[in-house]
């Protein structure tokens, strides 16, 4: 962390909403090292519980926890304190799910695994400056994911919907959904 030179301002508090414990518990120890008053939560219940009796002024939200989305904890941060600055980390990285986090007010979007540094870049980052064109660009196999996965974010995650529209079978589209993002 020494290369990274950021200011914390006034209100350090932080907010880390995941159902992973170990992961939790890591970058919570990780960011207490870095400045930030620190307050952990394992579901969307407990996540919304903080933002609405103790809004933080910073936040890292896991997308998807075992009782819900974790887009309502950030929906609840924007309602209660519209100047934190909010990060959506998931493990299962796509575009309409990045997009959908943005648009309710998330700062930044970061796929797991992500590490301390990445996600204090993300959370103190003032730059609009637009990253570097890819590396590694998407495979055919990846955009066509992509696109699938944010065909069903516009139907409101409806299965059915998403697989007429895409005019494949439901079944296909379900076993398509359960499988990790190709690379």
């Amino acid at each position: 962390m020494a290369d990274i030179e950021f200011s914390l301002g006034e209100d350090p508090t932080l907010l880390i909403v995941d159902d992973d414990e170990p992961f939790l518990k890591r970058l919570g120890r990780a960011m207490e090292k870095r400045g930030f008053t620190v307050e952990l939560a394992e579901s969307v219940a407990a996540g919304k519980a903080v933002a609405a009796e103790r809004p933080p002024a910073y936040a890292v939200v896991d997308l998807r926890l075992e009782d819900g989305n974790g887009l309502e904890v950030v929906e609840t941060l924007r309602e209660t304190r519209p100047d934190s600055r909010i990060v959506v980390l998931t493990g299962y990285g796509a575009i309409a799910t990045a997009v959908a986090a943005v648009k309710i007010g998330a700062t930044d979007y970061l796929s797991k695994p992500a590490d301390a540094d990445d996600v204090t870049r993300a959370l103190l980052s003032t730059t609009d400056e637009l990253p570097g064109p890819p590396e590694n660009p998407m495979s055919a196999d990846r955009v066509r994911w992509e696109h699938i996965q944010r065909v069903y974010e516009l139907c409101d995650r409806n299965v059915s919907e998403t697989a007429r529209r895409l005019g494949m079978h439901r079944r296909t589209l379900q076993r398509i959904l359960a499988k990790r993002s190709p690379r």
